[in-house]
């Protein structure tokens, strides 16, 4: 019976142990998380408990399978002895202090359901495994013993099955959790705890339990008893004499969670061994337990590792050397198991390491993976609130006066006091704090309504001062600033705390004006060199020196006292933007705003004022007109911005080149005139043109591409006679025309015959105008033959024009000058109109029509009038687009590729052909071959003119035909004029002929004849 009373009464003693740590863990913890501490403790007791119970006891001491676990005892029963149900409640409180440690390690982050998950984990399958391993033989001394036990593995009261157990798992859970939120966090210090005294108190408690742990191990009350709860008392006092002495070699004073935690290591590392030692080796076992607990915990910190209790220092480390200790400190006879020193140590360091293994990686594992399903961190919201409200919705009147004190805070709202709970500390915290904030609101008050009085008196003293947008600044008769108001802070660059005081004229005054200003105050501003009073001053003032500024100073006294304490108030307003803007407009109506050279309207006004100077001076003004060769190309191509940028690189290379005199403008587009006024002779101008010439024609990189920019320049300039500003433009501009019909990149002077040629040709526009209108145009046609001449497969209609006064005007002579103008459209329109009605009367009187082709303007096909004004004229006439074909020349390509694609194809919709006209002496390019829809090729009469006389011209004209057969096209030949260039073209393929040989242009009355004379072919 006294066997097992003595167990009932220490395990009674390990129990309070778990009071022990509940007010360990409550004090060393921050008081929103000790609700949750309480909680948590108190359900890891029952949980474990439970586990226990139904299988872990069984496990642990059960009939053992193999040494690794039991198989029996489960669900224990009333049908065992008093004694083996005081040997169950004894593990039974082992185990449920192997649980604690674990979740206090990783307290104030788990969650309350963490907390339980990994005390599961721990009592159901580790704690029982790792025991029955160990202490499966001290249940029934006649069965198994676990396989461990069987080589000797000596842990009596479980440094490492109960402590290490419990450590490992504790560091696993750390490392899979991760530290409080600003734990390692540089400037940032979690507090030791709430509550020192309460873990104090704690740390004494488990003290005491602890003579039950070590003492309860023998299993009964023997002799051993006493000397087991003296190591175990001895190796405590050490353990926490040696982690606070070292606490204070280090840090200069003794921090009262070493000195806890050194007791726990002492009491830790002296279980395994306590029942085989004796007093001295307790103080080695003890002291060396402090060593390790307080270098471990630094050995924690260093790594990043957050145990808030420092439990794997006190428990895992000390209880790893404690079971080592074993081997060491144990008396040989004592432990009478037959082992040597070596052999001893070497059982035991196999025991902590393998014991280690299982525990760190079984829970780990499992910790992990839950982890993973059940996310074991609180988050950082619950974490900052505290988990005592967000776990358990519990509160305290200190978290309650906090939290009305942060409303407070956040809203600014101290109308109503903070609840005051009665008979507590906390209660007269809070009674004091609302004296307080009444005494301060009640202060605030009074000083808020002479301070609103006082802003009302200051408003209506500075209210002009204030709304004024002009600077006010009042000086004394010294010059020193009193006044200074915020446009005049504003202005100047600094406050009126910075000047008031200080000398006006300074600070703000130029050097060079400062003896005048102050001649000017010393006479009160009334003399008439300086500042006058009473009167706009124009000036310049500083902000600081070097940066001054255009000013108007209007000055007026402050007071009517004559004496020495006159005042003046200076009334200054900033001109910079007002002249900026004067200087802005000026520059946007004489400037270009791309460029930044002269506009149009600013060289027209300088260029009368030169002339008319030049004039008066018997001088000459000269004139170069320039435009840029190609730009609209570059244009279209590159876009709009890289003509910006090559209109700038113009302008910056004349700019170059030009004299200090010389005016240069933009005229508009890609037109620039320059004006040159001194010095004026034809040498010195061509001189000029060809400077600017040579510097246009240096490359210019523009998206990625060298450009060069070749321009014509038209040259003039005013003589002896009177000419006026208009006339002398209009000459340079006609120079630049016949400058480019010269071939471009070149300058040419003006003379009166190119005037002549001008008013021709605008004769000539007139005279066109009236030709359509009175009907002097006509309609020749020359058909296209077969190889053999007698086939007709078509025609060309080609314009003839017969002047009532000239007689016949050729249509070289008249064409180009219509191209240049929206003639050409009126001429194209004529000639399709015609031709159309023409095959409308021929189909009327029962000929057998063949398909037409009409010249097509490159001005006419980019319009886009073309296709809607076609397709209105084939409807009118009921021809089918069949029998139309239009033939363009190669140069027509260079306008825009792209717009003529989308038309020829919209005239392909309408069945009308497309021949390429002059083929091999325009853009001679083959992309657009590929590109556009064509139907027939035309050589040139340049190369069919020599074909039978010179093997180049032969190969030229062999090259189209093959080209054409490859492409699919229609190949004909203009300009056949003989037998021998006819059978020269026939041998090399090709199909239609067109020429004098065969045919000369006849009238529309002509082809009717011809028709019945010939096989038509439609």
């Amino acid at each position: 019976m006294t066997d097992f009373i003595w167990l009932l009464v220490t395990a009674a003693f390990v129990f309070l142990m778990q009071a022990g740590f509940l007010c360990l863990e409550s004090g060393r913890i921050r008081s929103k998380n000790s609700i949750n501490v309480a909680a948590k403790n108190i359900s890891d007791f029952i949980l474990s408990t439970t586990l226990f119970w139904c299988f872990g006891f069984g496990i642990m001491f059960g009939e053992s399978a193999f040494g690794v676990f039991g198989t029996s005892e489960f669900a224990f029963d009333d049908d065992h002895t008093p004694w083996q149900i005081s040997f169950f409640l004894f593990q039974m409180m082992f185990c449920g202090t192997a649980a604690t440690l674990t979740s206090g390690a990783v307290a104030e982050r788990m969650t309350f359901i963490g907390y339980l998950a990994v005390t599961a984990i721990l009592s159901a399958l580790i704690y029982p495994i790792v025991g029955h391993w160990a202490w499966s033989g001290i249940y029934d001394a006649n069965g198994p013993q676990g396989w461990l036990e069987q080589l000797g593995f000596i842990d009596f009261a479980g440094s490492t099955v109960v402590h290490s157990v419990g450590g490992w798992v504790a560091l696993a859970a750390i490392m899979v959790i991760g530290p409080r939120l600003g734990r390692f966090e540089q400037g940032i210090r979690l507090p030791p705890g709430n509550n020192l005294p309460l873990s104090a108190l704690g740390a004494l408690l488990i003290w005491f339990g602890w003579f039950g742990f070590n003492g309860g191990s023998t299993l009964a009350l023997t002799n051993d008893v006493p000397m087991i709860i003296l190591n175990t008392f001895i190796s405590a006092a050490w353990g926490g004499l040696i982690a606070a002495g070292l606490n204070y070699l280090r840090d200069g004073f003794v921090e009262v969670s070493f000195v806890l935690n050194g007791t726990i290591a002492g009491l830790v590392g002296i279980t395994a061994s306590c029942h085989v030692v004796s007093p001295g080796d307790s103080i080695l076992i003890g002291s060396v337990s402090g060593v390790i607990v307080y270098y471990g915990s630094l050995l924690m910190e260093k790594w990043r590792l957050d145990d808030a209790l420092d439990v794997v220092p006190a428990h895992l480390f000390a209880g790893a050397w404690g079971t080592l200790g074993v081997a060491i400190f144990g008396e040989q006879a004592r432990i009478d198991n037959g082992l040597g020193f070596w052999q001893q140590l070497g059982v035991q360091s196999l025991g902590v390491l393998v014991i280690g293994l299982y525990c760190f990686l079984v829970g780990y594992s499992c910790i992990w993976l839950l982890n993973r399903v059940m996310p074991l961190r609180a988050s950082k919201e619950q974490e900052e609130q505290g988990l005592n409200v967000a776990e358990h919705r519990a509160t305290t009147e200190l978290l309650d006066l906090l939290t009305s004190m942060q409303y407070q805070q956040n809203n600014a709202d101290f109308s109503k006091p903070v609840p005051e709970e009665p008979f507590t500390e906390v209660g007269q915290i809070a009674r004091k704090y609302n004296q307080v904030i009444n005494r301060v609101s009640s202060e605030i008050a009074q000083r808020d309504d002479a301070l609103m009085r006082f802003q009302e008196s200051e408003m209506r003293k500075s209210a002009i001062l204030n709304s004024s947008m002009d600077c006010i600044v009042t000086i004394n008769r010294f010059g020193s600033v009193i006044e200074f108001n915020p446009a005049a802070e504003r202005t100047f660059g600094c406050l009126k705390k910075q000047v008031e005081g200080k000398s006006f004229i300074g600070l703000f005054v130029l050097e060079k004006d400062r003896k005048k200003i102050f001649d000017s105050l010393n006479s009160g501003f009334a003399s008439s060199s300086g500042l006058i009073l009473n009167r706009r001053n124009p000036f310049r003032l500083q902000r600081s020196p070097n940066n001054d500024f255009p000013a108007e100073i209007a000055i007026t006294k402050a007071n009517t006292d004559a004496s020495s304490d006159s005042e003046f108030t200076l009334h200054i307003r900033d001109m910079t933007k007002h002249i900026k803007l004067q200087e802005r407009l000026k520059f946007l109506a004489y400037s270009d705003p791309l460029t930044g050279l002269y506009n149009r309207t600013y060289l027209m006004d300088a260029l009368v004022s030169a002339l008319l100077f030049a004039t008066k001076q018997k001088t000459s003004v000269g004139l170069l007109f320039l435009d840029l060769d190609n730009f609209k190309i570059i244009n279209d191509t590159l876009g709009h911005k890289a003509g910006d940028e090559l209109l700038c690189e113009v302008a910056r290379r004349l700019s170059m080149v030009s004299g200090e005199q010389d005016v240069i403008a933009r005229w508009g587009g890609d037109e620039f005139v320059f004006m040159v006024t001194e010095n004026v002779t034809e040498a010195m101008l061509q001189e000029r043109a060809d400077k600017i010439l040579q510097a246009m024609r240096a490359p210019v990189h523009l998206d990625a591409q060298d450009l060069t920019i070749p321009t014509s320049i038209g040259i003039t300039f005013s003589s002896q006679n009177s000419i006026n500003a208009d006339r002398l433009i209009q000459q340079a501009d006609i120079a630049m025309y016949y400058a480019k019909d010269k071939g471009r990149d070149n300058a040419q002077f003006f003379t009166s015959e190119m005037a002549n040629v001008v008013t021709k040709k605008f004769g000539i526009d007139k005279e066109i105008n009236d030709a359509l209108a009175s009907n002097q145009f006509a309609l020749v046609y020359q058909p296209k033959v077969g190889r053999d001449g007698q086939d007709i497969l078509g025609l060309e209609a080609l314009i003839r024009w017969h002047h009532p006064d000239k007689g016949f005007i050729s249509p070289a002579e008249f064409i180009p000058i219509a191209e240049e103008s929206s003639l050409i459209v009126k001429i194209d329109e004529w000639v399709i109109d015609n031709a159309l009605k023409q095959m409308s009367q021929w189909r009327t009187q029962d000929l057998e029509i063949v398909p037409i082709a009409v010249n097509l303007s490159g001005r006419h096909l980019v319009s886009d009038s073309l296709v809607p004004y076609v397709a209105d004229r084939l409807a009118k006439y009921q021809i089918p687009g069949s029998m139309l074909e239009f033939e363009i020349t190669e140069g027509v390509l260079l306008q825009d590729i792209q717009r003529c694609v989308e038309v020829l194809t919209e005239l392909k919709a309408l069945n009308i052909k497309i021949s390429i006209d002059d083929f091999g002496t325009g853009y001679s390019s083959l992309s657009y071959l590929k590109r556009l829809p064509l139907d027939t090729l035309k050589i040139d009469q340049s190369f069919v003119e020599e074909c039978d006389t010179h093997t180049e011209d032969a190969k030229i004209c062999e090259t189209i035909i093959h080209l054409a057969h490859n492409l699919e096209l229609m190949i004909v030949a203009e300009g056949v004029e003989t037998a021998s260039q006819a059978d020269t073209l026939a041998s090399l393929g090709c199909e239609i002929f067109q020429g004098y040989y065969f045919y000369k242009p006849m009238s529309a009355d002509a082809i009717p004849s011809l028709f019945s004379q010939r096989l038509v072919l439609s």
